[in-house]
């Protein structure tokens, strides 16, 4: 671990690589689980505000678990995240024609419909950050349904860190990716 600004990070995001791989998982991780996305204390506003607009790229059924649950829930851990389909998909998940889930979210967003991509979790993904008093954790969360985006990020050689690098930027500015960047060109000498 170390540390960038308030930041604690893993060198697991650096020592392990990742690109994801839809063809292989059919985007398992918005199917797959329990739990809903986590969702920032902000993102629950945006999810409220845009729901209309993004309407019209969401699945009958997500439509229903939203109007039913809400744009967002609190999970067993007392933390927001996105509601469910029957326990199951993320009510923002829509299918291909192949059958790969992607985010309703992010096809609006790709559409110019709305400024907001999709919560920060799941753009970061596989990296997770946990919020504490005095600084942020960021960790990889690795998931054996990812296996396939493991074996082609070893195979084109994109560690985690550069695979979400828009995400990190996203999350922790420029500066901070940066710094990051000059960790990681340190260790590689090593």
């Amino acid at each position: 671990m170390f540390q960038i600004g308030n930041t604690i990070v893993s060198e697991d995001i650096m020592d392990n690589d990742f690109v994801c791989n839809l063809n292989a998982c059919k985007g398992a991780c918005c199917v797959d689980g329990e739990y809903g996305a986590p969702l920032e204390d902000e993102e629950t506003k945006t999810l409220s505000d845009i729901f209309e607009k993004i309407k019209p790229y969401l699945r009958p059924e997500g439509i229903k678990a939203i109007e039913e649950q809400g744009t967002f829930v609190k999970g067993e851990d007392g933390e927001w995240e996105t509601p469910l389909v029957d326990k199951s998909e993320c009510a923002y998940v829509v299918f291909s024609d192949t059958g790969i889930a992607k985010c309703g979210l992010e096809e609006a967003y790709n559409a110019g419909v709305t400024e907001w991509k999709k919560p920060i979790s799941c753009h970061l993904y596989p990296i997770r950050t946990r919020e504490y008093t005095e600084f942020t954790a960021v960790n990889y969360h690795k998931w054996e349904i990812c296996d396939p985006a493991c074996s082609l990020g070893k195979e084109l050689e994109v560690p985690i860190y550069k695979f979400v690098k828009e995400a990190l930027v996203r999350k922790f500015g420029e500066a901070w990716y940066q710094e990051l960047e000059l960790v990681a060109a340190e260790r590689a000498k090593l």
